[in-house]
């Protein structure tokens, strides 16, 4: 099972982290993407999309 890693940090500065594993989400979430990020992503490496770091994890 994959798990989508989103982190973003917050107006006062608070870094969140979202763990998204329906199967479902993470391929819309992969549509957001450009081809290359898209590869990244499948090789476990972090993708940063404005201020957002993105990394998807296999099981």
């Amino acid at each position: 099972m994959s798990v989508l890693l989103r982190k973003y940090k917050l107006a006062s500065g608070l870094v969140k982290e979202e763990r998204i594993d329906d199967p479902e989400r993470i391929d819309r979430y992969r549509r957001l993407f450009s081809r290359d990020d898209v590869k990244k992503l499948d090789a476990g490496e972090k993708v940063f999309i404005e201020k957002d770091e993105w990394q998807l994890l296999e099981d």
